[in-house]
Parts: C-alpha cells; structure tokens; sequence
C-alpha cells in the first residue's frame, strides 16, 4: 500500500492493516432448549385456552332442594354458564322440556349441576301393582314426613273384640308414592304402592282402622 505525502515527494510503502476478525458468539445448547420448551409452553397454553372457550355452554343447575322421589318441575332448575367442566356430565340447558316430569333419585341440593345420573323416570307404581290411599293421624306416621321411594311394613293390629294381642298379625310390605298433610286436621293422606294381591285384605283393615305403618327404609 503506498501513502502520497504533500510536498510532491514519491510515495511511501506503509504496512496494511489485517483485517479484523468479528468473533461469533457461541449458542449455548442449554439456553437454545429453553427458548424451545417456553415456545411450546406458550402454545400449549393458548391451546388450553381457546379449549376452555369452547366448552363453556348453559348447563340446567338445582334452583330450590329437591327431595329424593319427588317430580322436577321447570321452577326446580335455572340455566347457568359454565366453562370447562372436566369430569363432569351436567345436563345442556336445552333439555329442560325432557328433564320436567322426572323424579329425583338423589336429594337435589340448590346451586349444583344436575346430571342425568340424578333423575329416573321409573314410576313407583310398578308392574302387578296398585295405588291405594291410606288416611293415618299424625301420630301414627312413623317419620316427621314419609317421602316418595320409602319402604314401609303395614302390619294388622287386634280388632276391638279380641280378648288379647294376637300372634297372628298379617304383614304387608309397600312404597310411598307420595304423602300429604290434610290443612287444619290431623290427618295424613299416604299413597302407597300395594302389590294387587295384598289390595283387598288392607282395604278392608284400613276400614276399621287396623293398620299400622312402620318405616323399613328410607329412600
């Protein structure tokens, strides 16, 4: 390389410079792994995201309590929103119309999902049976409420011209359909679900008020 002077002298040879070297950074395989891992987080996460969105949707929730045996009503449940719901199998809000009329084969507790788990259609008053209503003071209903599903004994007592207990009570097994209290008597309207059989015999001890009636399972 020569290097001109001002006053007109020749040139001068001078050094050339080397050319400088532009060191590259070494990519440590550790920090390169960790970018990849928080990319593939992040997309997991949208993922999750836009999943959750999708399976929000109205679901029918219990408005009121809801006791085991008894008939849904539209008043007995609301819509709701709920997002998510893994694990769970609520019942879509557009189903109400085939929900009303089922019986509760739980007891229903206000503000909780309802699942089609929860609800039967089977009537109480099943094959080879009869409904027969049975009219008892309050003192001889063996429950502060008899409640649709439970089981009961109607057990025969003395007539009034026995001369002592008889050891040959007749027994009878039934189901509550369902059970009202009459307003300012006391007095306790029982549907029961009789075995056709059996009808006649309890009828006619129901007659003269011979019947007691004792709680073998609650449903």
């Amino acid at each position: 390389m020569s290097v001109a002077t001002r006053n007109g002298t020749p040139p001068v040879d001078a050094p050339v410079a080397p050319p400088r070297v532009v060191r590259q950074r070494r990519v440590r395989p550790g920090l390169l792994g960790l970018a990849v891992l928080l990319i593939a987080l992040g997309g997991l996460g949208s993922a999750f995201a836009v999943t959750s969105v999708r399976a929000t949707g109205s679901y029918l929730a219990v408005a009121r309590a809801v006791e085991v045996g008894s008939v849904i009503s539209a008043d007995d449940l609301v819509s709701v929103q709920v997002a998510g719901g893994q694990g769970l199998d609520p019942v879509p809000a557009g189903r109400l119309a085939e929900v009303v009329g089922m019986r509760a084969a739980v007891s229903l507790a206000p503000g909780t999902l309802l699942t089609m788990s929860q609800l039967t259609d089977d009537p109480l008053l099943g094959p080879g049976q009869q409904q027969f209503a049975l009219g008892l003071k309050a003192a001889q209903v063996p429950a502060p409420r008899l409640r649709p599903g439970d089981e009961v004994l109607l057990i025969s007592t003395p007539s009034d011209d026995s001369s002592g207990p008889s050891s040959s009570a007749t027994r009878f097994t039934a189901t509550v359909i369902d059970s009202v209290s009459t307003d300012g008597r006391d007095e306790v309207v029982v549907y029961l679900a009789l075995a056709v059989r059996d009808v006649p015999a309890v009828v006619a001890l129901a007659a003269q008020d011979r019947i007691a009636v004792v709680l073998t399972r609650a449903a």
